[in-house]
């Protein structure tokens, strides 16, 4: 890069498109299945970029809009690629729009898709590493790996809610005499796939399929409400395969269940030759959510549906457990970090969710790069982030110990009282599963009410995922049903910490323990900053000793799992 240059991913593609009449629907606003075509277009030559070779759609994350765009206004996307696994890649789309008039700038919708490279003899191929930059490339690529877990977890995510709770049946509170057999809802239609949809790998266009699914749904969702309806929210797009010129793709949708302002279109895509009708291929399937917005832009109702028996109401309980969950992912994850309450009900439908937010916030904090040395004491060392209205803190040593050692003992919150002082106690009160644990944690610490502090704390903890990757256990706090306030302590809360540990020789591994402090914590972190108390060494050094008495022990186990 030359001097004075100023730095741009080198998987970076942006594409600029001005709303034409032939863009938009009858309101005159851009189709999101026009949006969809080109989101899709400008994340695959991103994608392209890295790989260096065809790549094409596997899935398309979650989308919320959050405006809708007018004729003459301009779109503008932004597409990179975040990070790159073997053969497959995280890409991360930004969408904005313009006003050329007034110049202002609007958000539109946030994206991530993930990408397939293609080789010509082998099938998919492996991929080249990529090496974040900056604090935001860091942050996105440290997170990718969380994402990639959330959606292969999302199938099971669904069926431990729909067996654990109890979907309801019918909708409350809604008008009886409004109701629509959700079979008048029932849209098919079949699509002759012609060079024109085909990408330059003679494969059906992506952006061209999620393009005619938007059609069907809309046309389903008008058939409920008899009104034009407008679509907010595409769960996931999940391409079950490939489609080729010549292909019959036969469109379904169905209104799977409605809400009090909102309705659940379910499509699915199957694609046949001419000769073998019989012989379908479901190749892609998709959730749309719909409103119908009155004059004043405010959903208006919508009328209640009636499912068919079998799978009318298979689909029916599983619309409501899938508004659950966004409403929970919606929560826990879209929100900024400072707006989500520090403790997060937990229960069995955002289980995925809340370690999700535990993981990535720690991350978020590791990628930052404005870290301060304050203060280093045989080396110790102990680092400050001023930001905001938060202080946060980094304590960092290199041991003599193997990393997956270091992992294992500090994950376990149990031990912790044997080596840090503000730990009287940690008892294990729900096993979540194999990387996540909730602990009920009693401090030595005393509140103001002159009681011991108490707290509730998920402790979520991950394996590298490639090589140079850190081991990581997070922490944050949690409610629990089962572990209500009592009257012996004084509830605390604990907004963002953990551990992340590096291997950074045979011998040698790094452990750096984070905290994004709350009140509690800041007189302990300003007086060890300004050199008035060297608690922090003491209870690192304590931590060092504790590690190296037990790593033989932990080897041990290591070796019988």
């Amino acid at each position: 890069m030359e001097r004075g240059e100023q730095y741009r991913n080198p998987t970076e593609v942006q594409m600029s498109q001005l709303v034409l009449p032939c863009h938009t629907n009858h309101r005159g606003e851009l189709s999101i299945g026009q949006l969809l075509k080109w989101i899709d277009t400008t994340a695959c030559l991103s994608a392209e970029r890295h790989a260096g070779c065809p790549c094409v759609t596997a899935s398309v994350d979650d989308i919320y809009f959050e405006h809708t765009i007018s004729v003459g206004q301009v779109v503008n996307i932004k597409a990179k690629v975040n990070r790159a696994f073997n053969s497959s890649m995280e890409v991360g789309i930004q969408v904005s729009y313009e006003d050329l008039c007034s110049g202002k700038q609007w958000n539109v919708c946030k994206a991530y898709a993930t990408f397939v490279a293609q080789g010509k003899a082998t099938g998919k191929m492996k991929l080249k590493l990529l090496t974040p930059q900056t604090e935001e490339e860091k942050m996105e690529y440290s997170i990718a790996a969380e994402r990639r877990r959330m959606r292969l977890a999302h199938t099971d995510t669904l069926k431990d809610l729909l067996t654990h709770s109890t979907m309801p049946t019918e909708r409350e509170n809604g008008d009886c005499n409004n109701v629509v057999p959700a079979e008048k809802t029932r849209v098919e239609s079949v699509e002759l796939v012609l060079p024109p949809h085909a990408n330059h790998q003679g494969n059906t266009f992506g952006g061209q399929i999620m393009a005619w699914m938007e059609n069907v749904a809309t046309i389903a969702a008008s058939r409920l409400c008899h009104a034009h309806p407008t679509l907010k929210t595409i769960e996931m797009f999940h391409f079950r395969g490939p489609s080729q010129v010549g292909d019959r793709l036969l469109l379904k949708a169905i209104v799977n269940n409605s809400f009090k302002n909102s309705m659940e279109v379910g499509v699915c895509v199957e694609a046949y030759r001419q000769e073998m009708e019989v012989s379908r291929r479901h190749i892609n399937s998709a959730f749309m959510t719909f409103v119908v917005l009155d004059q004043e832009g405010q959903p208006s109702a919508i009328p209640m549906v009636k499912p068919e028996a079998g799978d009318g109401e298979r689909r029916y309980r599983e619309a409501s457990a899938r508004k659950k969950i966004r409403l929970d992912r919606k929560y826990i994850i879209s929100c900024e970090q400072t707006k989500v309450p520090l403790s997060v009900p937990w229960d069995q439908s955002n289980k995925v969710y809340l370690s999700y937010n535990n993981v990535s916030a720690l991350k978020t904090l590791v990628a930052k790069t404005n870290w301060v040395l304050a203060t280093e004491i045989d080396k110790v060392r102990m680092y400050t982030l001023e930001e905001d209205k938060y202080l946060s803190f980094r304590i960092e040593m290199t041991l003599c110990i193997d990393a997956t050692q270091a992992f294992f003992l500090l994950s376990d919150l149990r031990q912790r009282h044997e080596w840090d002082r503000h730990y009287a106690s940690a008892e294990l009160v729900q096993q979540v599963d194999e990387d996540d644990m909730i602990y009920h944690v009693v401090s030595q610490t005393v509140s103001q009410e002159n009681k011991p502090q108490d707290f509730v704390i998920l402790a979520s903890r991950r394996k590298p995922c490639d090589e140079g990757d850190p081991y990581v256990v997070a922490f944050r706090s949690v409610t629990l049903p089962t572990c209500p306030p009592n009257l012996e302590y004084t509830r605390q809360e604990t907004m963002c910490s953990g551990f992340c540990i590096w291997q950074e020789t045979a011998a040698l591994t790094k452990v750096s323990y984070y905290n994004q402090a709350a009140p509690g914590y800041l007189a302990y972190v300003t007086t060890n900053i300004a050199g008035l108390s060297s608690d922090f060494y003491v209870t690192f050094k304590a931590c060092e000793r504790f590690l190296q008495k037990n790593k033989d022990e932990i080897t041990v186990g290591l070796q019988n799992l």
